[in-house]
């Protein structure tokens, strides 16, 4: 079997000298023998050896680990798997740190929300969905009860993927921080009430059990009915705009078993101005972007048009 020097060795692999010298000394790749006057020398293994321990030292591992990978103490697939599992918790983390620093940067944040958001991108997934839990909770607790609440729960609750985008990571961040200012929370609750309170009228059918007719809540009942009048150019405060408004008045009086008054129409404006929140507009948006759903259509718009339509309508004194 042919042998070479450290320097033939060296020519042979691309490393130098030097580095194989502290493989040999460390017991990695150990010579085969050594000539008369004591040099080592080394056989084709050891050329074979050097490949693998370069390749292992490229990807990352410790020089223990490669040693027993070479001695066959450890399977180069169990390393392998262990190695790629801990590079994975690696990425994440850097994720999780580049999705702070990128939203840090972008909204011009102070020392204390950096640390907020820090916080909020190091919970655990048990601990993330805790944080959800308990905003949810507190928007809908006692109203689960109200025909579609747990639909609207599920369509509002952000899950997180295993192997999050960028853009999901840091979309997670301003969503979780989103969830803990007591101002939107407040308002989701108060749009929450709202909706309970419209829906609270029921029906009983053929048997005598309550039934509760499929209606449309305020939000989507202004936005139905504006949106062509917000295309068509038509301006709120002109007469073309007074059978949108009487339409959706109608509908919604109709809807509740009560009469269209300008006490029903200030109750419908201040459905619609707590639904009109931008943070709640903000919220669809991130949840869209963790959850991987296309993007939510705006509804300020027409929530806009319709308000402003409404409110001009109301008796002057109200």
């Amino acid at each position: 079997m042919a042998h070479y020097s450290i320097g033939e060795l060296a020519r042979r692999t691309g490393l130098t000298v030097k580095t194989i010298r502290f493989y040999s000394d460390q017991g990695i790749v150990p010579p085969a023998d050594r000539s008369p006057a004591g040099y080592r020398r080394y056989d084709a293994d050891a050329v074979a050896h050097l490949e693998l321990v370069r390749t292992l030292r490229d990807l990352g591992l410790d020089l223990p680990t490669i040693r027993r990978v070479v001695d066959r103490e450890a399977s180069l697939p169990e390393v392998a798997a262990a190695h790629a599992e801990a590079l994975a918790v690696q990425i994440r983390t850097l994720r999780l740190r580049r999705a702070v620093l990128a939203a840090v940067a972008r909204r011009g944040s102070s020392p204390e929300e950096m640390d907020l958001m820090h916080r909020l991108a190091r919970l655990s997934e048990d601990e993330r969905r805790r944080l959800v839990t308990d905003f949810l909770d507190a928007a809908f607790d006692g109203l689960d009860s109200v025909p579609g609440f747990a639909g609207i729960m599920r369509s509002m609750t952000p899950e997180l993927p295993d192997d999050p985008s960028p853009e999901q990571l840091e979309a997670w961040v301003e969503l979780a921080e989103l969830t803990q200012d007591p101002g939107f929370r407040a308002g989701i609750r108060h749009t929450a009430e709202h909706h309970a309170a419209d829906h609270h009228t029921t029906e009983h059918d053929a048997t005598g059990h309550h039934a509760t007719p499929p209606r449309p809540d305020a939000a989507a009942l202004a936005r139905e009915h504006a949106r062509p009048a917000l295309a068509a150019g038509v301006d709120p405060g002109s007469p073309e705009a007074d059978p949108v408004v009487a339409a959706v008045a109608t509908r919604y009086a109709r809807d509740r078993g009560l009469p269209d008054s300008p006490e029903l129409r200030r109750r419908l404006l201040a459905r619609l101005e707590s639904a009109n929140d931008p943070r709640r507009e903000r919220y669809l948006e991130l949840l869209a972007v963790v959850n991987g759903w296309p993007a939510p259509e705006s509804l300020s718009p027409a929530l806009d048009w319709f308000t402003a339509a409404l409110h001009t309508r109301l008796p002057s004194a109200c």
